[in-house]
């Protein structure tokens, strides 16, 4: 009973992570129809971020609880300045030019990661956290770190929050129009391109966020911490329906908790899995578990 209490809660942190990096790519395809593969790059100097900040406010092996709330400031807002630079500055002239897009983000995102290794050198390095969040609670018998609790609090959190802000807000409905016709909402009088750049910088700062709570859960980043997750995070956005936000949160614990319970009790079958569950949703519901924008 307690092992499948942990890998249950294990899972369901890891499908948070994987959440919080999909999240800002379904927001961003679903309002913009922007595949954006420069993401695992904002997640992994998101979590570099963090870690510089806590070493130059904090000393020893872990850090303090406000040098990890300021970790997560310092995240957010390197997420969404490289996330603005790049919106602003390269694919904002090709928003009509898909393939471009494309090669742009990718482009961005293989350099960067490489600049990752050559300023902060390609060696593994620890994560600093609050004695508190590494420390375990027992839940029914099962000893379970505490981390994995804030991550899946900060997933629903984001999930609550992303929903509010597309739904109520002024700014999320300029967004949800501009998608559907740009050109109508600009007769209009509103500035389409600024409420874009909010929504690119609203998913950067999302994967920032999502570097730190992953570095939290693995407890070490490295130059391509971000590349790997990506992997499963655009498994996640096909999974739930390209746009879909909801789909995101719900394609996320099916392929956290298929992930850890393959891979603990076959060693090697949780990446297959996801795999087999890919091809599956392909063929059966190509657009998706949910497939618009909810």
């Amino acid at each position: 009973m307690s092992t499948l209490i942990l890998l249950t809660l294990t899972g369901l942190a890891l499908a948070a992570m994987y959440f919080l990096l999909a999240a800002g790519l379904s927001l961003i395809f679903g309002l913009m129809d922007v595949l954006n593969f420069a993401h695992g790059a904002f997640f992994t100097w998101g979590a570099y971020a963090a870690w510089w900040t806590i070493g130059q406010v904090s000393s020893g092996n872990s850090g303090t609880t406000a040098a990890f709330a300021l970790s997560l400031l310092a995240a957010a807002l390197m997420g969404a300045t490289l996330a603005t630079l790049v919106e602003v500055g390269l694919l904002r002239p090709l928003y009509r030019r898909p393939i471009y897009q494309v090669l742009v983000t990718l482009g961005i995102g293989l350099a960067l990661s490489q600049l990752t290794s050559v300023i902060w050198r390609p060696d593994a390095r620890p994560f600093p956290q609050p004695r508190w969040l590494a420390d375990t609670s027992t839940v029914f018998g099962a000893r379970v770190p505490n981390n994995r609790f804030l991550l899946i609090a900060a997933a629903l959190v984001v999930l609550g929050g992303m929903l509010l802000f597309l739904r109520r807000t002024r700014y999320g409905l300029i967004v949800r129009a501009g998608a559907e016709n740009r050109e109508m909402v600009q007769a209009l009088g509103i500035d389409v391109d600024r409420a874009f750049t909010l929504v690119f910088a609203l998913g950067g700062a999302l994967a920032g966020l999502g570097g730190v709570f992953g570095a939290a859960y693995f407890g070490a980043i490295d130059p391509g911490f971000g590349s790997v997750n990506l992997i499963f995070a655009f498994i996640v956005v096909v999974i739930g329906g390209l746009g879909s936000v909801t789909g995101s949160a719900l394609a996320a614990v099916i392929i956290g908790l298929a992930q850890q319970f393959g891979n603990y009790y076959t060693t090697w079958a949780g990446d297959f899995v996801v795999v087999l569950l890919l091809a599956f949703v392909l063929l059966v519901r190509p657009r998706g578990l949910l497939g618009v924008l909810r």
